[in-house]
């Protein structure tokens, strides 16, 4: 079943039929991952492109994995040796991009609404891997996934998302995807790590991470962003670890079978203790290859396979 849209540029306006879609999808893909020969055919001939503005390693090597898993060329741009530097814009770049034949653009890009201007000029797919604090929607999308593998079931869900929210993409993806799903999303973090318009989404907000925890069901812990904060927005990271830092003692509030999530890297110690990162309870490690099945699924369903039954295995 086709996606409604040629691009993933955010859960806000995705369609609720189209990210059950993308997780059923995953689902197919999941079990290619667990074989010991993983490569298929499915996009055998088909290119894909990565467009990486900022830096990263879990989301970029997820991409080229899942294409090089279905066998598409995967071709790695890097701003440092492209033409950016001599004042190309972004636009002129992805165009000359479009015209060498290549089948989906992955952009990741320091400024909000970078990908939705570049889906605008493109006939070729695109998809969003992160837009400053906007949205990262596979991320998203593969928290959704793990939740629905762990637990069964999205709907119902207490889920709580803790810490920095006001830098975080992963939060609002995660808030979008989660409310469409039929969870119930509460927040927790410092005053100024938390935006005002939260409650307009529907979200409980605490200033206490006990509060929040309180029988929730799913705990996904975010990262202390501190390069994108330009001032102090909390006294010091030992103050914030006992504070908001998710450890045993402060899981005692949550169910006993709570999920833990993280995007990663983490910054152990100070947002996640190691003895819960490390615990049973912890699926840290199956979202890394959970993103791997989502972003499989992606160019499955935005090159062809989706639309035309193409061989998945």
């Amino acid at each position: 079943m086709p996606l409604e849209s040629k691009d993933i540029l955010g859960l806000e306006y995705m369609k609720t039929g189209d990210i059950a879609t993308i997780l059923k999808t995953a689902e197919s893909f999941k079990q290619i991952l667990e074989r010991d020969i993983k490569k298929v055919p499915t996009l055998r001939g088909k290119s894909i492109v990565t467009l990486f503005y900022e830096p990263s390693t879990r989301t970029r090597n997820s991409f080229e994995l899942a294409g090089k898993y279905m066998s598409a060329d995967v071709i790695n741009f890097s701003k440092a040796t492209s033409s950016v530097n001599k004042g190309e814009t972004l636009k002129d770049t992805a165009k000359t991009i479009e015209m060498m034949g290549v089948g989906t653009v992955i952009i990741r890009h320091p400024v909000a609404g970078a990908p939705n201007m570049l889906a605008k000029h493109l006939d070729t797919p695109v998809i969003n891997a992160g837009d400053g604090a906007h949205e990262h929607p596979t991320q998203g999308l593969l928290d959704l996934f793990t939740i629905k593998q762990k637990k069964g079931n999205i709907r119902g869900l207490k889920v709580a998302i803790i810490g920095d929210i006001l830098h975080s993409r992963v939060a609002r993806s995660n808030i979008w995807g989660l409310k469409k799903m039929g969870a119930e999303v509460v927040t927790a973090g410092p005053k100024t790590l938390l935006p005002p318009f939260l409650e307009e989404l529907g979200v409980k907000v605490y200033t206490r991470v006990e509060d929040a925890l309180d029988n929730a069901d799913v705990v996904n812990i975010l990262r202390i962003q501190l390069e994108r904060q330009k001032k102090a927005l909390f006294p010091s990271l030992r103050e914030y670890a006992i504070i908001f830092g998710i450890n045993s003692e402060k899981l005692k509030y949550a169910k006993e079978d709570v999920l833990i999530l993280h995007p990663g890297p983490l910054n152990r110690g100070i947002e996640i203790s190691s003895e819960v990162a490390d615990s049973e309870r912890s699926s840290i490690k199956e979202q890394v290859a959970n993103g791997v099945a989502i972003r499989m699924a992606l160019l499955y369903l935005l090159m062809g396979g989706g639309k035309t039954g193409g061989q998945v295995d």
